[in-house]
C-alpha cells in the first residue's frame, strides 16, 4: 500500500453509476474501491481486505485525498489496470442476481472507460453513445479516427520514452564498463596462434642447435630463458607487441650458435 498524490479527479459515468476516478502524480489512473463496491452491492471493507492481501492487487492499492461534498477525505483506490483482475475474483453468488449483468459489464468495460476519462476526454459509457458510434455516420467515423490517432500518438510517445530510456541505460552501462577497464587496466593482447607457432619453431631450432653442443635436451632451458626475458609463463601468453623482439632475439641466438660466435 502507498499514498498517492491526486493531481486530477473526475466522476466517470459507467452506465447508470458514477465512479470517482483520479489521476495521480505517478501518471496512473485509480478508482474508488468503495464506490465500485456500492455499485455492485458488495461489502467494501471485505473487498479492501481482499485487495490488500492479494499479491498482485496489493501493488495497485493506494490511499489518496479526494474532494467530496463534505470536503477532503481519504479514499481507498485501486489502479484501473487491475480492476478486471479484482472483479474476476468476486464470487458471482456474492452479488444480487439483478446486479450480475452489471458485474459482467464492469469486467468488460470499467478499466478502459476509467482510463479513457483522462486520456481522451470521454467521460461516459452510455449505451446510447455506443449506438451512435455503431451508426457509422461521418461524425462517428471522424470520432473513431480521432480516437485512433490519439491512441497511436500515445503509443508512439510511450515507445519513444522506452527507447530513450533504453539508450540512456546502454550509455550508462558503457560508461561503467569504461570506468572499470580504466581502474583494472586493459589486458594486453597476446600473440596470434600463427605467431605463437613461429615462436615455438624458433625455440625448437635454438634448442636443437644448442643440444648438439651440450649433448642434452635444451628445450626446457630455451623456453625458460624466453619466459624470464619477457615475464610470461607460456610462449602463447607473449604480448603481441613483443613478438618481433622475441623472434629477432631467438634468431640472433640461433645464428650465434651456427656461426660459433659468442652469444
Amino acid at each position: 500500500m502507498s499514498d498517492i498524490q491526486v493531481v486530477e479527479q473526475k466522476l466517470v459515468k459507467l452506465y447508470n453509476d458514477e465512479l470517482l476516478a483520479v489521476k495521480a502524480g505517478d501518471n496512473q489512473v485509480y478508482v474508488s474501491i468503495n464506490q465500485m463496491c456500492e455499485a455492485l452491492g458488495i461489502s467494501a471493507p471485505m473487498q479492501r481486505r481482499r485487495v490488500r492481501s492479494h499479491e498482485i492487487l496489493s501493488e495497485g492499492y493506494a490511499l489518496g485525498m479526494v474532494m467530496t461534498e463534505g470536503g477532503k477525505q481519504q479514499a481507498a483506490m485501486l489502479r484501473v489496470d487491475l480492476v478486471p483482475l479484482w472483479l474476476i475474483g468476486i464470487q458471482i453468488n456474492s452479488v444480487r442476481e439483478d446486479v450480475r449483468p452489471k458485474l459482467k459489464l464492469f469486467i468488460q468495460r470499467a478499466a478502459d472507460v476509467l482510463a479513457e476519462a483522462f486520456q481522451e476526454g470521454r467521460l461516459t459509457a452510455d449505451p446510447a453513445f455506443e449506438d451512435l458510434l455503431a451508426g457509422n455516420t461521418p461524425a462517428a467515423q471522424a470520432y473513431k479516427m480521432a480516437v485512433a490517432i490519439m491512441k497511436m500518438a500515445r503509443q508512439q510517445l510511450m515507445l519513444e520514452t522506452q527507447l530513450d530510456t533504453h539508450a540512456t541505460q546502454l550509455l550508462e552501462h558503457e560508461q561503467r564498463l569504461e570506468a572499470i577497464e580504466s581502474q583494472l587496466g586493459t589486458p594486453e593482447q597476446c600473440v596470434t596462434p600463427e605467431q605463437a607457432m613461429q615462436i615455438s619453431q624458433a625455440v625448437k631450432a635454438v634448442a636443437h642447435e644448442l643440444g648438439k653442443r651440450t649433448k642434452r635436451n635444451e628445450y626446457g632451458g630455451v623456453y625458460g630463458e624466453l619466459y624470464r626475458r619477457y615475464g610470461v609463463n607460456s610462449y602463447k601468453a607473449l604480448p603481441k607487441r613483443k613478438f618481433d623482439d622475441a623472434l629477432n632475439w631467438l634468431n640472433e641466438w640461433l645464428q650465434s650458435l651456427i656461426s660459433d660466435t659468442p652469444f
